[in-house]
């Protein structure tokens, strides 16, 4: 039996499909829209997120199409009319796209995706650019954090075995380089995005031999220029330690080799660490180093820094790779105009949740930069006809409380967003994960600390051009009569 092939095209809730079909028969037909993706909150109470995954839904709008398996599918759900499945069965995208490039420093409300074009596919995209960004973007924030926990000492991305899927192992790890990690244990994302693939043994390798002593020097004997070993199957002062230094001296010092450290995957690892570093030291070796894993996240880390672990090197996974302390990234894609023949239609969505509230209209987000320090100010939006001129004083106020109001100066404004696609074709090149990643710090190191601090973060504001602003309350006014 053949194994079907997994197209993406269909990787969409079914009411998007369920309204382009109803758009299709009604004289909507061929209306442009632009939709806009943004988040609402930074997870785990930061000061702000990364942007990642825009590589991947690249990808995905590049190879958009219905294979015959999918049209005889859709077409059995008799739900949409013949002349939509004709539609569906000769689909090209032809959509305009900009977004915020990869490991950019991004913040709530600001469109970090705008899709621009007919209705009825503007609408099929919603899925697949969600669950790619929102994915992507949540994992980089997520080890971020974890690598600036660590204070400058390497962190190695090691989840691949508890990851939600080989999509989220392989993806999520690509995320992990993007926000900091040096280094995955994930082979395939390592092929795929040129980053060093890391890894030493399992406890399972330890236990196959009849002893530890066996176990390390077998492991020393094949791999002596990289010879890292896990000290903890049985008990690490004890025996680990001990016999790694044995192995050290017998295997490693006869061939001039130096090991390149212990692994400690379980027990009170501060504690552990200090005595292992002691015994390495004592022993001639202080520079082998110690490698820690154990589920591990950013606060456990913090707080071994705190009480003077003697690590070197972090081996993160589980607490990473799932983000395991929020479950989503919470990006939403909303409709912002609707173009009538040239005229720009703004459209907003209005709740009772003043954070659920949308920005209307077309609009260019833009980060305003000291220029004698480097670093950012503030975000604005614009309308999409505005520009901010660099060379003259501007305003910024905050949009909910509008009596805050501050004169900037000798600033440099950058729009946000770049164009990623023209009536359907790719428009940007993608950098490498090495290059998105040196971009990401680069975006991290200009903002102020008080941003990026982990408790209780300051608010960066993402303020509105008094023209955004009035177009905005003339709306929620229009509406709430």
């Amino acid at each position: 039996m053949k194994k079907p092939s997994l197209n993406l095209t269909m990787i969409m809730d079914l009411y998007e499909l369920t309204m382009a079909n109803g758009v299709f028969g009604s004289d909507m037909k061929d209306t442009i829209t632009y939709f806009d993706m943004f988040f609402r909150r930074v997870p785990d109470k930061g000061g702000y997120a990364i942007m990642a995954g825009l590589e991947q839904l690249i990808e995905y709008m590049n190879n958009l199409e219905f294979t015959d398996e999918d049209i005889e599918y859709l077409t059995s759900l008799n739900l949409f009319r013949p002349e939509f499945i004709d539609y569906l069965r000769d689909f090209k995208f032809t959509c305009d796209v900009w977004a915020v490039p990869e490991g950019t420093v991004i913040f709530p409300h600001e469109p970090i995706v705008t899709v621009r074009g007919p209705i009825m596919q503007a609408l099929m995209v919603e899925t697949m650019l969600l669950v790619t960004i929102n994915h992507q973007s949540l994992i980089a924030t997520k080890a971020n954090r974890i690598v600036r926990a660590a204070a400058g000492k390497p962190v190695m991305e090691f989840g691949a075995r508890r990851a939600h899927g080989h999509g989220a192992s392989y993806y999520g790890a690509r995320a992990a380089i993007i926000g900091g990690c040096t280094g995955t244990s994930c082979l395939l994302t390592a092929k795929d995005f040129g980053v060093k693939a890391s890894g030493t043994m399992a406890h399972s390798w330890v236990q196959l031999f009849p002893d530890e002593y066996t176990a390390f020097k077998t492991y020393a004997e094949e791999y002596p220029d990289s010879c890292m070993l896990l000290v903890d199957t049985y008990n690490v002062i004890k025996s680990g330690i001990p016999n790694a230094i044995k192995v050290f001296d017998e295997v490693l010092k006869p061939l001039g080799k130096r090991p390149v450290g212990v692994r400690i995957d379980s027990g009170d690892i501060t504690y552990i660490s200090k005595k292992a570093r002691k015994m390495l030291d004592d022993a001639g070796y202080p520079d082998c180093k110690i490698c820690v894993s154990n589920s591990l996240d950013e606060h456990l880390i913090r707080d071994m820094i705190f009480q003077g672990a003697q690590v070197d090197s972090y081996g993160v996974g589980e607490r990473l790779i799932t983000a395991s302390s929020e479950a989503v990234f919470g990006g939403v894609y909303k409709l912002s105009a609707v173009d009538k023949n040239g005229e720009i239609i703004p459209k907003i969505k209005i709740s009772e949740n003043d954070a659920k509230i949308t920005i209307p209209g077309v609009k260019i987000p833009w980060r305003l930069y000291d220029r004698k320090t480097g670093k950012a100010i503030a975000d604005v939006i614009t309308m999409g006809h505005e520009k901010i001129n660099s060379s003259e004083p501007y305003e910024i106020f905050d949009p909910n409380h509008t009596w805050k109001r501050k004169v900037v100066t000798d600033f440099v404004a950058l729009k946000l967003q770049a164009k990623i696609f023209e009536n359907g074709k790719q428009v940007y090149d993608c950098p490498t994960v090495k290059e998105i990643s040196d971009y990401r710090k680069q975006q991290v190191d200009s903002m102020w600390d008080e941003v990026t601090r982990f408790e209780n973060p300051h608010t960066y504001y993402v303020d509105l051009s008094e023209e955004l602003w009035q177009l905005r309350q003339d709306l929620l006014n229009k509406h709430s009569k």
